[in-house]
């Protein structure tokens, strides 16, 4: 894919050396840590904590099995082994659809994010698929929780890309840059829906 990076995370990139070259490690910009009210908290809460068994979210099952097998063609180019393309895509779609997010564009953000990588780590320590930062474990989490562990990346991250959708009354946009930590800018929003359009769009 062409130019993923603002020119900016280029110079970051390069000036970071050998260490940014490892495959272990992505860069991200950094969510901020915000003061969220009591009953924001809580709901984000309880939505981190209510863990059922993934699946795909398909009024029709035979939409469900066309989607996953196109979806499936399209991320192996990240994702070579079969079976973990399907564990991953079932989580994707479930963790998106239950936050109300377009799976598609959370497809998008995560090819953005982490090129589709488990143990991705940022310079400033977003961790694994959605580069989630560590603070949102002590405002809607637990500090056990594994954001190296892909259901526990996604429904963190699901999570928090929906409350941030909400705090922008549904401008995706303005959403998605909070969630890079560089709001006023659109050039990550734009790495995002690019990705979504020239990949993982799908009807």
């Amino acid at each position: 894919m062409e130019n993923r990076f603002s020119p900016v995370r280029r110079r970051l990139l390069l000036a970071s050396g050998a260490l940014l070259l490892s495959p272990k490690l992505a860069l991200a910009g950094a969510q901020r840590e915000e003061t969220l009210s009591d009953d924001v908290a809580s709901v984000m809460r309880s939505s981190i904590n209510n863990v059922n068994p993934p699946r795909l979210v398909f009024a029709n099952p035979a939409d469900g099995r066309r989607w996953l097998r196109d979806m499936s063609s399209r991320l192996a180019r990240f994702v070579p082994d079969a079976a973990e393309r399907e564990r991953l895509l079932i989580n994707i779609h479930y963790e998106a659809s239950r936050a109300g997010l377009d799976p598609q564009v959370v497809l998008g953000l995560i090819e953005v994010e982490s090129g589709f990588r488990q143990y991705a780590i940022s310079g400033v320590g977003a961790r694994g698929l959605m580069q989630v930062m560590p603070f949102w474990k002590n405002h809607i989490g637990a500090p056990s929780h594994n954001l190296f562990d892909i259901r526990t990346n996604l429904r963190y991250g699901c999570t928090i890309l929906r409350h941030y959708n909400n705090v922008e009354k549904g401008n995706l946009v303005r959403a998605l840059a909070r969630f890079n930590g560089s709001l006023g800018s659109n050039k990550y929003p734009n790495a995002v829906l690019g990705a979504w359009r020239n990949r993982w769009q799908w009807s």
